[in-house]
Parts: structure tokens; C-alpha cells; sequence
């Protein structure tokens, strides 16, 4: 292929694909030393102009000419917004790479570059399959990926290369005869307030505070699956996990904080919402820092959840149709938290919640309709 001459326009109305001229050589240089795109991307690191200069004047017109990578110039806006390419063309099929230029973040940018070179690959270059990669962590880049409707996904440990340090990576893909769209559910985490507590998205700073909760006595005592002993490390991981049980649709995870310090006091979940047997149901769980006790934080969180997961997607709640709540018979706190916020015990399974001494107390189940009457 001649470059520029023969590489196609492609276009939605909004974004624009073109080939890269000289022109935007200042752009990617700018867009190359934002941090984000440094520490997700092969790119050399310190980015000097130099390295934008061969970027489009070199490799760009080689690829086209020569096959193998073919790079667009994303356009939004009536400015350069980006890079999207398509490379490794082997076989029927190939993968593609792209970076957005941080003003143009949030605008859905890059899901429309994306699926206009998605079909381009398929009706353009007759390909049957196009594979994205990212490196683990990469959030931003996973969530185009599922907008644009790449499925299959997998975590290959160890899979791709930045500047000599292997890391892991997802892979997923598309096919021709796919739909450019998400398959399933990816939650989000919306701040829900009320009785003095805010709802919020777990930090990285709340570590601490989550290995104090988890490390309490009466804690490890009803929770028998946690660590034991429960270190930082152990809830730092289970804070830098939570992303990925809402990317998939599993579940909702909230921080449960003091409303005027911010200070976490518990956690809340929403869990099983993606389960196979029924879409339209889940289970709540929960745990409490010990200087929140006594103060009904978990009673008024259970509250918000339901109302929260019992409000149409459409409106921006999770569609629940049913709740579950389960607690050892036991763990009369937790029982009267189901009671109070109007759920109903409908079983009791025998011997059915392990404790860490090997014994088992018996497991109470709890409910909760959508059409169901509540306090």
C-alpha cells in the first residue's frame, strides 16, 4: 500500500480515522508523556520529540507500505485525539493497539475509533479475528475493549513485555460475525448516603483500616473463610481485586464511611449477580469495623444497598428482582440487620456454617422481593 494515498478514511460522523502527517508530530509527542499512557504502553520512557519524529515519519509509512502494522490518526473535535492501529495481520486475523490523548478521555473516543477499525479489519482486510491485549490493571483499556464487544477474556501470567520487565496480561476477542458490543454487565460503584454513613468505592488507603476490621476477633470468628492472621497485604489485595469482581458483572463492592470524615467503617457487597441459574437475583454480605458497632451503620448500608440494587438499570441500579442474606444462626447482629430491613427467614441449613475450630453452626437463609412490603 502507497502511504498516505491509499490509507482509507473511516469515519462515524463524530470521529474521524485518517492517515498521520507531519502536523501531528507536536500532539503525539505531548500525549506520550502523560504517565498513564508511559506506565500501560511499550512506548521509550523518556519520550523525546525525536522518538515521535521516526514514530510518523518512519515506522507509520514502513507499516502501510510494507504490511504488518497499519496506524490511523484518531481526529475528534477538529484536533488529533489519539492512535489506533491494527498489526501482526497472520492468518486471517491480527490485533489491535491504541492510545488516547488525556483531553479526550471520558467522551467515548476510543470505543468509536475502536469499532470503526474492527469492522475495517473484518469488511476491509477480510479478517476473521481481531485480538486485544492490555497489560493487568490496565482498566481503562479493558473497558473499551468491553464496550467494543471483545469477549473470551483470559489473564496470562507473564504474557507481554515493557522495557525488558515481563507482565501479565488480559487477552480478548472478536470475531467477524460478532456483536460490537458488551456481553454482560460492568457495575459501577455510585456513592449512596444516608443516617450519617456514605457508600463509596474502596481506596487503596483504606488498607489499614480493612486489615484493623478483618483482624478483629469477633470478625474472624463468623467470617472462618478469611486470612488468619489478616494482614495488610491481604487487604490491600482484596481491595485491588474488587475492579475485577465489577468488570465481570459478579458483584458491587462499596467502602461503608463515616459521612463527615470519609473514615471506613465497614464494607458491603453485592455478589452473585451474575449467576447463570438467575440473572435477576443476589446475595448481600457485609462486615464491620468494630468502632462502628452499635450505631444501626450496617442496618442503614443494608438499606441503601437494597434500594440501590432494586432500582432499574435503566435508572442507573443493578434490576434485582431478589435478595439473599445469610447468616449463622448464631450471629444474632447479623440476623437482626436481615430482620429489620424487611427481609424474611425462609430456611435453615443444618450444620452448614464452618467455624475455624472445625465445628459448624447451622446456616439461616433470608429473603427479600422487590414486592416485598419495607420499614
Amino acid at each position: 500500500m502507497r502511504f498516505p494515498e491509499d490509507v482509507p478514511v473511516l469515519t462515524d460522523g463524530v470521529v474521524t480515522l485518517r492517515a498521520h502527517t507531519e502536523d501531528d508530530i507536536d500532539a503525539v509527542h505531548e500525549m506520550c508523556q502523560d504517565p498513564e499512557m508511559q506506565r500501560w504502553t511499550t512506548i521509550p520512557v523518556p519520550y523525546r520529540r525525536e522518538n515521535a519524529v521516526t514514530f510518523l515519519t518512519q515506522m507509520i509509512p514502513a507499516g502501510w507500505r510494507d504490511g504488518g502494522m497499519w496506524t490511523w490518526a484518531i481526529e475528534y473535535d477538529g484536533k488529533f485525539a489519539g492512535t489506533v492501529d491494527l498489526h501482526d495481520g497472520r492468518g486471517r486475523g491480527g490485533e489491535i493497539g491504541f492510545s488516547v490523548a488525556p483531553w479526550a478521555r471520558g467522551a467515548g473516543v476510543m470505543t468509536r475509533a475502536v469499532k470503526l477499525v474492527v469492522r475495517h479489519a473484518f469488511d476491509g482486510f477480510g479478517w476473521d479475528r481481531v485480538i486485544w491485549r492490555a497489560f493487568v490493571g490496565n482498566w481503562a483499556s479493558r473497558r473499551v475493549a468491553w464496550k467494543c464487544g471483545f469477549r473470551g477474556l483470559v489473564n496470562v501470567p507473564g504474557g507481554g513485555t515493557a522495557r525488558n520487565v515481563r507482565m501479565d496480561e488480559w487477552v480478548a476477542t472478536i470475531g467477524r460475525d460478532d456483536e460490537l458490543e458488551p456481553q454482560g454487565n460492568w457495575w459501577t460503584v455510585p456513592v449512596l448516603e444516608g443516617g450519617g454513613i456514605r457508600l463509596r468505592a474502596l481506596r487503596e488507603t483504606d488498607a489499614p483500616r480493612v486489615q484493623e476490621a478483618c483482624s478483629d476477633e469477633r470478625t474472624q470468628h463468623w467470617l472462618a473463610g478469611m486470612p488468619s492472621p489478616y494482614g495488610l497485604s491481604d487487604a490491600q489485595g482484596f481491595i485491588r481485586t474488587r475492579p475485577g469482581v465489577m468488570a465481570s458483572g459478579a458483584g458491587v463492592a462499596w467502602a461503608i464511611a463515616d459521612a463527615r470524615t470519609d473514615e471506613l467503617i465497614g464494607s458491603i457487597s453485592l455478589f452473585d449477580l451474575d449467576d447463570h441459574r438467575d440473572r435477576t437475583a443476589g446475595e448481600i454480605g457485609y462486615w464491620m469495623h468494630p468502632d462502628a458497632r452499635g450505631r444501626k451503620v450496617m442496618s442503614t448500608a443494608v438499606r441503601l444497598v437494597i434500594e440501590h440494587a432494586f432500582t432499574p438499570v435503566a435508572e442507573g441500579g443493578l434490576g434485582r428482582r431478589r435478595l439473599q442474606l445469610l447468616a449463622a444462626e448464631g450471629n444474632t447482629a447479623s440476623a437482626h440487620v436481615a430482620e429489620v430491613n424487611g427481609f424474611t427467614h425462609v430456611s435453615t441449613e443444618r450444620a452448614a456454617s464452618p467455624r475455624r475450630d472445625g465445628s459448624y453452626d447451622n446456616l439461616l437463609g433470608f429473603d427479600l422481593l422487590a414486592t416485598d412490603p419495607r420499614p
